[in-house]
């Protein structure tokens, strides 16, 4: 495995893999490394010759008062499970490297990053889509792939990527779970044992919606109330939002129709937890 810390480094790279005719796949992170990017790890090498994980903390994509400065590093130990699990550079920028000067030049996707988590963290998106438009000129992907956990920002990608006419797939993987249901997030490490036990009910709350919308209850505001509910039976969780959208759109419904998202992010401790499931309501 190689480690590329320069542009010019993972672009030579890469394109001796094009040159012998290999398809490319892009796994981009921010370290920290768990089972959740391991299966999207594990999805690029099924259908990718060559995969690059990148690994690099996004300064843009925090706001103030955000962990940018206490944010799990573990570059040894990612390097570690990068090899073992098959891929073939990493790339892992410094800061300097990524932004070299005053960044004048920004990705804007609108009306999707206003909803959800965009109402409550100001600017994040930006950074995302910026710094994922980086990445994916200086690595020439053929397909990139995301984790369901981070749904919105999925979503701001692939319009991202539609809209800009970028030579690029973006898949999409599930979601990876521990035992409790709780989603594998690097942000789990800020968890004492007993907030982890109570941070199952994020995933039980939308378990409940699910149950709800296969009853044939449609009411979106009766199901949020039942999902408020389940995550009220812990005091230390602190609600950011609860809500219902379209899955495509991101706009609140009064009523499930279709595909739905269900989405909530809390916080708990020094932690702030998003998940999310897609319901099929199966009526217009």
């Amino acid at each position: 495995m190689d480690v590329a810390g320069s542009i010019e480094a993972v672009r030579s790279k890469v394109g001796a893999a094009r040159r012998r005719g290999e398809r490319i796949g892009l796994v981009p992170t921010m370290g920290a490394l768990h089972a959740g990017h391991m299966s999207l790890i594990e999805t690029a090498r099924r259908s990718c010759e060559y995969v690059v994980v990148s690994i690099f903390v996004n300064p843009t994509q925090f706001g103030a008062g955000e962990d940018l400065a206490k944010y799990p590093r573990s570059l040894e130990s990612d390097l570690a499970m990068c090899e073992e699990s098959g891929v073939d550079v990493v790339f892992a920028p410094s800061v300097e490297e990524m932004y070299g000067s005053e960044n004048l030049t920004w990705v804007t996707v609108e009306k999707l990053t206003g909803a959800l988590c965009g109402r409550f963290r100001p600017g994040h998106f930006r950074g995302v889509t910026t710094v994922c438009a980086k990445l994916f000129n200086i690595v020439w992907a053929d397909v990139a792939f995301f984790g369901q956990k981070d749904a919105q920002q999925a979503i701001v990608i692939k319009r991202m990527v539609s809209d800009l006419n970028m030579p690029l797939e973006i898949v999409v993987c599930p979601t990876v779970r521990e035992a409790s249901g709780l989603a594998v997030s690097s942000r789990n490490k800020y968890l004492g044992e007993h907030e982890r036990e109570e941070a199952a009910l994020i995933y039980e709350s939308l378990r409940k919606c699910r149950e709800m919308v296969e009853s044939g209850v449609d009411e979106v505001k009766a199901i949020i109330e039942a999902m408020r509910e389940v995550l009220g039976k812990s005091p230390d969780i602190k609600i950011e939002y609860v809500e219902i959208v379209d899955a495509e759109s991101l706009e609140r419904l009064e009523r499930v129709r279709g595909r739905v998202l269900a989405a909530a992010a809390v916080r708990l401790g020094a932690a702030r937890l998003i998940d999310n499931i897609v319901v099929d309501a199966g009526r217009e």
